[in-house]
């Protein structure tokens, strides 16, 4: 779910071209004053691959990939690079394959954005070194000083690190991994990497030793780039079982210890500076838009995570269709700003900040490494970005800071502030619906918009902002209006790693509330085995579909199927517009004892929306007779670890008094122990159940935890994904307590606690 855009360059490789072997569904085309205090521990968040996780690593039992027709070992591999990668391209290549040296054939398509020439990445930034190379590409705070780097300068850095990952070893098509928070030397790595002919892998920096171990040995990494000490700890408990490891970088802070094979980041770079610029450039010029040059781990529910192959062209061609799509402006014209503060190890933030941005001469700006624990604001307001891509959390953070700002307004405020939302509500609906008033905005909208509208985006550091965007994850319909009211309408995007990102994306002559938009040009979508209601599997067809899944043939015909589509496991509809929606996961379907299939997020959506204390909600009722529902209030987050604390936010707390209830903290209201709380949670539940279209849909029990879901815990995947399979697990005792009664269902959680 991201953003993109680009520039063709002449390329001289020849291309296959091959088109989708059937048609497909086709879509048509294809008031706070306060700053915002995200301190949510919304540690690792973005888009997430919709793939289930690999069970583990399997042996490659199908046919040998034609894209490389006789397997190499790691020392024949080493000494014939330059062989091996200007070797005619195979007639017999596929649309897919699981080999790190492997080709693909492109989905080239015969006219507009599908047919454009495809590129290396190194084409691509050398021609944004020379159309923008006095523009700001980077930028960053040490301290109070700001810093900067031109295009021209951000190429050359590249192009150096380069040669220093090449002097320490670094092999073709092997991993250099980046453990760090989001920084100028982050993207430098990763795209000296790609520039050397191995493979950019970000590594989360929440992951445990254990974790970077896995993904380490899996890309073959050869370097490790680490931020600081406390990462460099990590990777110095696994080293010894990492084979393939021959170099570690520090880029943040002094060096606490002197290793061999440990470097600074200063160390390595004068390393780089003092190499030839010839093995590189001939390196460079092997290179094929068709291989891969970036791996991007999936997290996900069960076992390891699987490497998504993604190539050259995958992420240049992306790049280009999404920034046309979205209309970013050629920094000739005007530059376009924004803000890296999301996971760099995400396809999502990647694609956003450095691909897409590069394509039209963008800059881009660094968050502090605090970002998301409160200071995320004061970049915003410093940098005033005109595009922005944030996950549901964060615009939630934002939305409940600024409930609670307004809740302590004196009342004129209040009252000014719920008339303003209510024109500015009613004025984006009737543009986005684009009936006949959509052009005259009432004279009640202009003065709602002095008043209080361009307050508040300055107040968000959102008043240069003209794109803003949310993915990764559903978002309630509660918080795009919120939003959409204060004259901020959040364009929600719809992909997955394996489609290099974005496939839909939400604009604004392309928006309804609630769809996440249509597609990104050249790209088709097909809605596999669609019901009576039109709810089918979202299948992708295009450029940016991955190469495939490294090491995993099976995982990979799982996701891409004889004819090339990639299926991506969620469920969906189009509208009559050719909108996309987003009802389901097949894998998360609940087939209840009745037989009776039943797509859990909409329910655990509706009750987010009715109760606005709770802050996760996960439907249970798999094989059971009736549905029941676990449920958590939202809380105090530990700013340093993200885990959750007893103490209610101010928000939470505000909607208690609200309810007749003095409750302070969770333990006062967890397991119906608040009776206040509990019967307003009943009653948002019967609303919900009003709704259900049959008795099967209705929530029969619930129960309040002791304690919120997070990364920390378990509950969360890295991009704030529900991990259904560990909550079952987890909560197993409570789960069982519903259904031990045969009688219809009644029980202590959902009867009124006594006085």
């Amino acid at each position: 779910m991201q953003l993109t855009a680009c520039e063709p360059s002449a390329m001289s490789e020849a291309v296959v071209m091959e088109l989708p072997r059937e048609g497909g569904f086709l879509g048509s085309c294809g008031a706070g004053e306060s700053s915002a205090s995200l301190d949510d521990g919304i540690l690792d968040t973005a888009n997430e691959s919709s793939e289930e996780e690999s069970t583990g690593e399997k042996e490659e039992m199908a046919a040998p990939d034609a894209a490389t027709s006789s397997t190499k070992s790691s020392a024949a591999l080493q000494s014939s690079e330059a062989q091996l990668a200007q070797s005619p391209p195979s007639a017999e290549l596929r649309l897919w394959t699981t080999h790190r040296d492997g080709e693909v054939k492109l989905r080239v398509g015969d006219s507009g954005v599908a047919a454009e020439e495809p590129l290396t990445v190194n084409q691509m930034f050398a021609a944004a070194a020379e159309r923008f190379g006095d523009f700001t590409a980077l930028g960053w705070k040490e301290g109070e000083q700001q810093k900067t780097l031109t295009y021209k300068e951000y190429y050359q850095a590249c192009r150096t690190a380069a040669k220093g990952f090449l002097k320490l070893g670094l092999k073709r098509f092997h991993g250099v991994g980046i453990l760090g928070f989001n920084s100028a030397e982050w993207f430098i790595a990763d795209i000296g990497a790609i520039l050397a002919g191995g493979f950019a892998v970000g590594i989360y920096t929440t992951n445990s030793p254990e974790a970077c171990q896995y993904v380490a040995e899996n890309s073959e990494a050869n370097i490790i780039v680490v931020e600081n000490h406390k990462q460099l700890q990590k990777i110095l408990q696994i080293k010894d079982r990492l084979p393939h490891l021959k170099a570690i970088i520090q880029y943040k802070d002094a060096v606490k210890e002197k290793r061999e094979n440990l470097y600074s980041w200063e160390e390595f770079m004068e390393i780089g500076r003092k190499e030839p610029d010839g093995p590189l450039d001939a390196i460079i010029s092997s290179q094929k838009p068709n291989q891969c040059c970036t791996l991007i781990y999936t997290s996900g529910t069960t076992g390891q995570p699987k490497g998504v192959m993604l190539s050259h062209d995958n992420i240049t061609w992306t790049a280009l269709s999404t920034g046309k799509h979205v209309h970013l402006k050629d920094a000739t014209q005007s530059q376009e700003v924004v803000v890296s503060y999301l996971p760099l190890s995400h396809i999502a933030a990647q694609m956003v900040d450095i691909w897409v941005i590069m394509r039209v001469g963008g800059a881009t700006y660094f968050a502090q490494p605090d970002a998301l624990k409160g200071t995320l604001v004061n970049t915003l307001k410093e940098v005033r970005p005109t595009a922005f891509m944030g996950v549901p959390r964060v615009w939630e953070k934002m939305q409940e800071r600024m409930k609670s700002v307004g809740a302590k307004s004196s009342a004129v405020r209040r009252k000014v502030a719920a008339w303003a939302k209510d024109v500015g509500l009613q004025t984006n609906l009737t543009k986005m619906n684009q009936n006949a008033a959509a052009g005259r905005a009432p004279f009640s909208y202009q003065v709602a918009k002095k008043l209080v509208f361009k307050k508040v985006r300055k107040a968000l550091g959102l008043d240069r902002c003209t794109k803003c965007y949310t993915g990764a994850a559903p978002i309630t319909k509660d918080t795009l209006e919120f939003f959409l009211s204060l004259d901020i309408p959040l364009y929600e995007l719809y992909g997955m790693s394996e489609s290099t990102g974005p496939h839909t994306i939400s604009k604004p002559e392309a928006f309804k509330l609630t769809s996440c938009g249509i597609e990104i040009p050249g790209c088709k979508t097909k809605l596999h085995n669609p019901d009576e209601e039109g709810n089918g599997e979202i299948c992708f067809w295009g450029r940016h579909v991955f190469m495939g899944y490294l090491n995993a043939v099976d995982k990979t015909q799982e996701a891409i199927d004889e004819d090339g589509w990639l299926h991506s496991g969620d469920l969906g509809k189009h509208d009559d517009s050719g909108f996309l929606f987003i009802t389901g996961r097949i894998k998360e379907l609940i087939i209840t004892a009745g037989g009776e299939n039943i797509p859990p997020v909409p329910i655990e959506d509706a009750v987010k929306e009715a109760v606005p204390l709770i802050s996760n909600a996960m439907l249970i009722g798999d094989k059971r007779k009736f549905l029941s529902m676990l449920l958590t209030v939202k809380c105090q987050v530990n700013p340093e670890t993200g885990d959750p604390q007893d103490e209610l936010t101010p928000e939470a707390v505000e909607l208690c008094r609200r309810l007749g209830s003095n409750a302070t903290r969770v333990s006062e209201v967890a397991g119906g122990r608040d009776r206040a709380v509990h019967a307003a949670i009943q009653e948002g539940i019967n609303r919900v159940n009003e709704k259900a279209t049959s008795n099967a849909q209705r929530i029969q029990k619930w129960v309040i935890l002791d304690r919120d879901f997070s990364v920390g815990g378990g509950e969360l995947g890295p991009t704030m994904k529900l991990k259904r399979p560990v909550v079952l697990k987890m909560y197993k005792d409570q789960i069982e307590n519903f259904y031990k009664e045969t009688a219809p269902p009644a029980s202590q959680d959902n009867q009124l606690p006594p006085k």
